[in-house]
């Protein structure tokens, strides 16, 4: 199999101004991901309001985006769910459309319904069984703690646990931890969080990134110049897009990315689905500032 590495960002769903799944912006969206140099891309993440989806809507998509992308890159589907049954039937629809991996969280519902070390095992166990790569999103929103040995046990013992997205505090840390506990059965450690802690995991041994779709062609030069052993290039670069993943991070969330492709004319509209709340415009107009002077490709694909 391939090992991938690179930008990898969460493509957004895009919705009408009523709050119907846009199908014709969700081609919009990938086309203008493909034009922006991303490795790969990921859908029906946390970041495409997954949880916000009818199962309907979530296989249209699954289907109409494998189909779309149609192999320009490869693709990861989030098949995350309580049920084991369900996560198995979800990894073997990606795997049938040609999905390149699926990314799966611990089993979890709620604050207090979580699977424990064995459950979490096994779940991923099966969803092995179908015969796809898995990358395990490590994420505070589970609650579910998972833990560097636990972690390694996973990747030596189950065969296509391949791939880790760390996004806990501390990430860098975690995932030095994890490739030097793990070695080789560690294939593709990742970090996430829109990039908001990029160098530090980089330094740490990251090969890959799970940004939003809102700038991967800037984030881009940051991994291409560490790979190359420039970093003092990959700082600069990193520098000068920090001040909008910090604003993407710590002030919109999910809401970023479909700002500002609204702006540059991908999506016809930034609705998100109640219980989420748009952008104060107060915030809005603070991230469209920040873009404007980052000019990501997102801003201006559309216009």
């Amino acid at each position: 199999m391939p090992t991938y590495k690179g930008v990898w960002p969460v493509a957004p769903t895009p919705f009408t101004e009523t709050g119907d799944v846009d199908y014709e912006g969700m081609t919009r969206v990938l086309d203008c991901m493909v034009d922006q140099g991303v490795d790969g891309l990921c859908i029906l993440a946390n970041y495409s309001e997954q949880f916000l989806l009818s199962d309907d809507e979530r296989e249209r998509l699954t289907r109409l985006c494998l189909e779309h992308v149609a192999g320009r890159v490869p693709v990861i589907v989030t098949c995350s769910h309580f049920a084991t049954g369900i996560v198995v039937e979800r990894v073997k629809l990606a795997r049938s459309l040609g999905a390149a991996m699926v990314m799966l969280m611990p089993p979890y519902h709620g604050a207090l319904l979580k699977g424990g070390e064995a459950q979490t095992y096994e779940q991923f166990a099966r969803a092995g069984e179908v015969g796809v790569p898995i990358m395990i999103q490590d994420a505070p929103l589970s609650g579910v703690e998972l833990s560097v040995p636990f972690l390694v046990k996973m990747a030596r013992e189950i065969e296509l646990v391949t791939y880790f997205k760390v996004e806990t505090p501390m990430a860098a840390a975690k995932l030095r931890a994890l490739i030097e506990a793990g070695g080789e059965a560690i294939v593709g450690p990742f970090d996430g969080e829109e990039a908001i802690t990029l160098m530090a995991d980089l330094d740490a041994g990251a090969t890959g990134t799970m940004s939003s779709a809102m700038l991967p062609d800037l984030i881009k030069p940051v991994l291409e110049a560490h790979a190359a052993g420039d970093r003092a290039t990959a700082a600069a670069r990193y520098a000068a897009i920090l001040p909008l993943i910090n604003y993407e991070n710590r002030q919109c969330g999910l809401r970023a990315c479909k700002t500002v492709m609204k702006e540059g004319g991908v999506i016809a509209s930034d609705h998100v689905r109640h219980p989420l709340t748009p952008l104060h415009p107060a915030t809005r107009a603070g991230l469209v500032e920040l873009a404007a002077a980052a000019s990501p490709l997102a801003l201006r694909w559309g216009r």
